[in-house]
């Protein structure tokens, strides 16, 4: 198994640099030039009741942070942001359609009409017995325009699109989970080693997250270049599609084999933490490499109380469809599982600049 020995404390290695599915783009491509280049309307993964002490409001921002929207929809109700719910941190400069849930218990409920924040607009209001939880989220659509394009990518663009229809993507953490310039990774570089202190727990989290994404996302891309993508290799657990079960495989049986080509099955890779990662064999050999190349990120996170857990290397788009509207402007439209990127699909397809 061939790895780059690392010297330095918490070393950083950058998405940029991380294996393709398909080989590097041959194109590029003009990416947010303006929020209605990026769209994304998130689905529940439960019936709004109907009855019940929270309100639940359907609404259509521009360009607009999540968390803090819902600090302005706590101001506007009068009551504690906690008592505000989301599924899901939607992207800033985008166009996104987005539930949030206001508990309305022993306060009477504002007029929502008189909301008045630029880029807001309430599309849907109901009612709920319970707040919003983050991760109940059937599936986000996207809805994304390209740009630029060189008037000969069309064919190969096609092809591409073709196989991520059949075949998926790799399920990296995209570059929002990073921050701007990376700066999650450094921050946290920066907490870790005791040059920084964090005391808020919303810090905390992001900068948690951010590093055992970039964990992960070394390993999916070690495995790329040491077994090839879309196989399945020794020691696999494998992760129920549309759910979080895992199950350890015995061997590479024929039923494997026919379960995981309908994407009924998908292999997964470890998120670092407290513990033994679940695989076996091969897998396990690439898993505990972290040990010997990240030894500072894995200690930190065990300290810091993270638990071993599994996410899928495999990332399918649902009802993908794409449409070219001229020789060089390009509509993708699909949905993606919560906790997915769309950039990891976008990274296979073009290089993407603003």
């Amino acid at each position: 198994m061939t790895e780059t020995s690392q010297t330095e404390l918490f070393p950083i290695v950058l998405l940029d640099n991380m294996a393709y599915a398909y080989g590097q783009p041959q194109f590029s491509a003009k990416f947010k030039q303006s929020p209605e280049d990026f769209q994304v309307n998130e689905t529940l993964s439960f019936d709004i009741e109907g009855e019940g002490t929270h309100a639940y409001l359907y609404i259509r921002k521009t360009d607009t942070n999540t968390q803090w929207l819902a600090k302005q929809l706590a101001n506007f109700s009068g009551i504690p942001v906690r008592d505000v719910g989301y599924a899901g941190l939607k992207d800033r400069h985008a166009v996104t359609r987005q539930w949030f849930s206001i508990n309305l218990e022993g306060i009477e409920e504002p007029d929502w009409q008189q909301l008045d924040i630029p880029g807001i607009a309430i599309e849907q209001h109901r009612y709920h017995k319970r707040k919003l939880k983050t991760g109940a989220i059937a599936h986000n659509e996207f809805i994304i325009q390209l740009k630029a394009l060189s008037k000969d990518a069309k064919p190969t663009l096609i092809e591409s699109l073709e196989k991520i229809k059949q075949q998926g993507v790799p399920n990296y953490f995209g570059s929002q989970r990073f921050g701007i310039d990376n700066g999650n990774l450094t921050k946290a570089k920066a907490w870790f080693s005791g040059q920084r202190k964090v005391k808020r727990r919303e810090e905390k989290s992001i900068y948690l997250s951010a590093s055992r994404s970039m964990l992960f996302n070394h390993l999916l891309s070690l495995r790329i270049n040491e077994y090839g993508w879309n196989q399945l290799v020794e020691g696999e657990v494998m992760m129920l599609d549309g759910s979080h079960a895992v199950f350890k495989t015995e061997e590479l049986d024929n039923e494997l084999q026919e379960r995981f080509d309908k994407a009924d099955i998908h292999p997964t890779i470890c998120l670092w933490g407290r513990g033994e990662p679940s695989s076996n064999s091969k897998i396990n050999q690439l898993e505990l490499s972290l040990r010997d190349n990240f030894s500072d990120w894995c200690q930190t996170l065990e300290n810091k109380g993270l638990k071993q857990e599994r996410r899928s290397i495999r990332l399918i788009p649902q009802n993908l469809q794409y449409q070219f509207q001229d020789d060089n402007s390009l509509k993708l439209q699909f949905n993606l599982p919560t906790g997915s990127y769309a950039t990891a699909l976008l990274r296979e397809l073009v290089t993407v600049y603003g």
